[in-house]
């Protein structure tokens, strides 16, 4: 046989797209329209129906930037269509961009009550399965104006309302009433899962020639000139190769909808309220019409919106998840960032979030569901394992720049040993289409054949929502079982995850560790106020609940603020979304998050104060919210410096403080050695030259020089990643930089006898830092205070500490614990390593010796070997500030204040406690003398949070956790009696009765374990 495949395919690319495609509508009939443009931000339905419109032409501009307008779409059916199935069909100005990035809308009927959506891949709203002909049409189009921001990354200012302007970006190509030709459009349906089934198989293949022929054959048999009319015929010719059954060893695809919806990225949160709304109408209207549709949905936030926002969908996601037809899946509050959450944001947007589905459904969520955040730290396991979560999902990995992950079902393994079953997709996307190309890319890409047979794929329109469509469930039923294809089951993630741990548990590989991903390294640093915010408020969180409770068993007439913590709990778990906390989203999502931040600051302090009078009469005391006790100085009301000696979770009067004297030589001192200030106390003797620089630090315990070379050096490098603006640090900005060495002053500010402090001043480009070089009596820190007025473009700045360690790992604080990352790049996997997360403290040691660098807001850092006259070191940089322009111009402009700190002589448990004490900072205010709350006889287990349990029992809820990697014993005693006490899961639910003693509660702990304790107090 002659080989004419390229003749025959052609034919059929343009006989679908220039004759089959256009007469799946066989007739039309436009509809009237008229227009409200509302004032302002969105509205809710009962205000548009109350507004007065105007008459309005297809064909007319409408539209300014991240605005909406309502529109009435008035007809009628035409009697001649009796008998037919008839839509209303709306183009409002789609553009080329997919789904979600762009113009969209919510159809509702004549009273209100909303249908379903529309999008460029999902135009219609139903009017009549079977026409009876002279049916009124009465609808109302809520449409959002929503600009395309994201193009090449080229700077524009769509990105915030502020400066978006005033010109209308969308024209309104149509509104019709449509007959669907359904024979028509099943034959579109059968053309493309051949047409695209037969592209991947291999031209040798017997199935391949068989479906061409079959294509044409199907050709042959149409009239190009009457579609509708011969529809039937060709697809008789199709139905021999559509009903050939897949391979008994065809991989077998769990296939679940999905519609990954960004809470905020190139939309501000108030879009996302509305995105989740339309997307999750689709959904619920595609269920009425595809029983067998199982959608998978994560986010409880975006669940609360909807209750809240629009209580019919709410009542129909109800009725779908009691039907079998929705899954929520997930397990947490928000999608969010897996890298910068703290330890107990991560538990509560997990305790939060399952809580919710169980409460609002009747569901227990037996996954962690993240797809598409950066990366994932190595606590996940165990938090997920106490939670009562069974399974976890990502994708992301599948984006690495340079290896490729061995497994895409495997045992993920923590940092304290508990392992959790993982699947990453081989499909790569989280919105499938079930493209022919995207199945085959699956089977081929799985790398655990030969041992497993399935996998999950996630199908519908994400990031910005949309959903799967009624073409999606088209396909599917076509590919239940199709030779040449991997089956395709729609069901319950779930039921995909059972069947695999079963098939595959006891063989399937281990990964131990993070999952680092390799791209998006930026994201530690991009946006730093809004970091700088979260890290804030996961603090002043912790410090409101832990005097709140102290307040609480101290005082019966007390009234722990239950509804008001959770209330903010929730709005920082919502601002820790993936493309929020990392930086990622436009300049609107960003102003408004410092906004909030500010408001809940505010608020907490507020609550911190009130509870603090609650514990009673008291003068002026230093409250210490860290579970390590503190001996430092601290600022008083009047300005002026106290030495306070304060108990773990505990207070201490100033008045005590002030009465009391150091011992002799146990002050601070500063002298001038040339151009250089020498500040000196009992622990530390620290130069700094006339450049600001650190020319020395010198561990007097230890009788040993810190530095290599001078330290705290400021590196400017400029910033130009090759894609992904704000998400990306690529590794060739290491190749230029430039050291900051020119200082405009350095002025000894503070002389003691409590603190000392140099003034650095510099100016670089339209920018100005100012720096204090800190130390205080007793102090084994040495602090750098900085504000920053950056004007910076396309530039990173960095921190460097060139230590004399000699490092072959460093060790980074994570939640519940630490990890470990080369210092080399041995291994691909190593260099890759470049850019890394650190929470707290990052450390750095050799045998005998460490030293850790703190923060109180910063996460992006690295580490490297570096050689230093000779001698080999270990370089520490933190990543302060960088200035890309997409999707926000101005990311990072403005003033920012924030501190880190060189620990000399550090230990693994003295970073724990002096990163704690950084980001935990003394608070004065009036209140009595009282002893520690809670107390723990082990240094290496530390509390990490104390409030009252969530089900408002009046039971005290601990959760501490093992700190240094190591096993320990301990006793944990309260200043309160206890009644009864438990340990309890994550979910403060109890699991057994904790091992109590007069001493106090008996733990044995494992390295990093985290254990939950439920008191009851007597």
């Amino acid at each position: 046989m002659h080989d004419d495949r390229l003749l025959v395919e052609g034919r059929l690319e343009r006989a679908l797209r220039q004759f089959i495609r256009p007469a799946q509508y066989a007739l039309r009939a436009p509809l009237a329209l008229s227009v409200w443009h509302a004032p302002g931000e969105p509205v809710p339905v009962a205000t548009a129906l109350e507004a007065a419109y105007e008459p309005f032409e297809t064909g007319t501009e409408w539209g300014k930037p991240w605005s909406t307008s309502w529109f009435r779409l008035q007809g009628q059916v035409p009697e001649e269509w009796r008998g037919r199935r008839v839509e209303v069909v709306v183009d409002p100005g789609f553009s080329g961009d997919g789904p979600g990035f762009q113009a969209e809308g919510l159809v509702y009927d004549a009273s209100g009550v909303p249908l379903k959506g529309i999008h460029p891949r999902n135009r219609h709203i139903p009017v009549a399965d079977l026409a009876r002909g002279g049916e009124p049409v009465h609808l109302l189009l809520e449409a959002a104006a929503n600009p395309a921001v994201l193009h090449d990354f080229v700077p524009t200012p769509l990105g915030d309302v502020l400066t978006a302007g005033n010109t209308p970006i969308y024209r309104f190509a149509s509104a019709d009433l449509a007959v669907l030709d359904e024979e028509v459009w099943q034959l579109t349906m059968d053309i493309e899962v051949l047409s695209e089934l037969m592209a991947e198989l291999d031209p040798d293949r017997p199935r391949r020639h068989e479906i061409l022929r079959a294509l044409e054959d199907m050709l042959d048999a149409l009239d190009l000139h009457d579609v509708s009319g011969t529809a039937a015929a060709a697809r008789a010719e199709l139905s021999g190769v559509l009903a050939k059954p897949a391979h008994a060893s065809a991989h077998r695809v769990s296939a679940t909808g999905h519609a990954h919806i960004d809470s905020a990225w190139l939309w501000p949160l108030r879009e996302t309220v509305r995105k989740a709304s339309r997307t999750f109408a689709n959904v619920t209207a595609l269920a009425e019409e595809y029983p067998e549709l199982v959608f998978s949905c994560s986010q409880a936030q975006q669940y609360a919106w909807v209750k809240e926002h629009q209580p019919h969908i709410w009542e129909r996601i109800k009725k779908a998840v009691a039907g079998g037809n929705w899954a929520p899946v997930g397990s947490m509050w928000v999608e969010s960032d897996a890298n910068m959450p703290g330890g107990e944001a991560l538990a509560r947007q997990i305790t939060h979030g399952r809580r919710f589905f169980r409460e609002e459904f009747g569901v227990e969520t037996e996954e962690i569901w993240l797809p598409d955040s950066f990366g994932y730290t190595a606590a996940f396991p165990q938090l997920a394992k106490l939670a009562g979560i069974r399974w976890f999902l990502t994708q992301k990995l599948s984006w690495n720049q340079s290896n490729k992950m061995p497994h895409h079902t495997f045992w993920w393994e923590g940092i304290d040993g508990t392992r959790v079953f993982t699947h990453f997709p081989p499909v790569d996307t989280y919105n499938s289409q079930f493209h022919g190309s995207e199945l085959a890319y699956a089977e081929r890409n799985f790398a655990d054949k030969g041992r497993a047979t399935r996998s999950l794929v996630p199908f519908g329109w994400g990031d910005g929502g949309g959903g799967p469509t009624r073409e999606m469930m088209e396909r599917a039923r076509r590919l239940r079982s199709l030779e040449g294809s991997p089956r395709v089951e729609i069901e319950k993630p779930s039921a995909f995850f059972a069947a695999a741990e079963e098939e595959y548990g006891a063989q399937a590989p281990v990964w131990s560790g993070e999952l680092y991903l390799e791209l998006h390294r930026a994201t530690y640093t991009t946006q730093a106020a809004t970091k700088r915010g979260n890290r804030r408020s996961e603090h002043a969180l912790r410090e409101a609940e832990l005097w709140c409770t102290a307040a609480a068993v101290n005082d019966p007439a007390y009234v722990y603020p239950y509804d008001t913590l959770d209330r903010l709990w929730k709005t920082v778990l919502l601002h820790q979304f993936h493309d929020i906390l990392p930086g990622s989203s436009i300049a609107w999502v960003h102003r408004e998050a410092r906004e909030t931040y500010e408001r809940v600051l505010a608020e907490l302090d507020e609550l911190t104060l009130a509870a603090a009078r609650s514990l009673g009469a008291g003068g002026p005391a230093a409250l210490n919210a860290s579970p390590y006790p503190r001996s430092e100085v601290v600022e008083n009301g009047d300005g002026t410096l106290v030495h306070v000696v304060v108990p773990a979770l505990g207070t201490q009067s100033l008045d005590v403080a002030a009465g009391s004297t150091r011992e002799p030589g146990t002050g601070v001192s500063a002298l001038t050695d040339g151009t250089a200030i020498v500040l000196t106390n009992e622990r530390l003797r620290v130069t700094v030259d006339a450049a600001g620089l650190l020319t020395s630090v010198r561990d007097l315990a230890e009788g040993r020089e810190v530095l290599a070379a001078p330290g705290n050096l400021l590196q400017l490098h400029p910033d130009h990643p090759t894609h992904y603006d704000a998400w990306d640090l690529d590794r060739h900005y290491r190749r230029r930089h430039t050291d900051l060495t020119d200082a405009e002053s350095v002025e000894l500010v503070e002389d003691g006898p409590l603190r000392v402090a140099v003034r650095v001043v510099r100016s670089f480009g339209d920018s100005r830092i100012t720096q204090e070089i800190r130390l205080a009596a007793g102090s084994r820190r040495v602090d750098v205070v900085t504000d920053v007025d950056w004007r910076e473009s396309e530039k990173v700045l960095k921190a460097a500490f060139p230590l004399d360690v000699h490092a072959e790992r460093s060790a980074a604080e994570i939640q519940f614990g630490h990890v470990h990352r080369p210092t080399h790049a041995n291994t691909g996997w190593d260099a890759a390593r470049y850019e890394i997360c650190a929470h707290r403290w990052l450390r750095v040691a050799e045998e005998g010796y460490g030293v850790a660098v703190l923060n109180d807001s910063t996460y992006g850092h690295d580490v490297t070997r570096t050689e230093h006259g000779g001698t080999l070191g270990t370089t520490v940089r933190l990543t302060l500030l960088r200035a890309p322009h997409s999707p926000d111009p101005r990311t990072d402009q403005g003033t920012h204040r924030f501190t880190y700190a060189l620990l000399p002589g550090a230990t693994t448990g003295d970073a724990v406690e002096e990163g704690l004490a950084l980001n935990l900072p003394l608070r004065v205010a009036n209140a009595p003398v009282r002893g520690s709350l809670v107390s723990v006889d082990h240094p290496a287990v530390t509390v990490e949070s104390v409030k009252l349990a969530d089900d408002r029992s009046g039971d005290v809820v601990v959760r501490l956790y093992e700190s240094r990697g190591g096993r320990a014993e301990a006793l944990v005693s309260t200043s309160f009696p206890v009644a009864r006490a438990e340990v309890a899961d994550l979910l403060e639910r109890p699991l057994e009765p904790a091992e109590a003693g007069e001493a106090g509660l008996a733990l044995a702990l494992r390295p990093f374990q985290i254990v939950t304790l439920r008191l009851r107090p007597a």
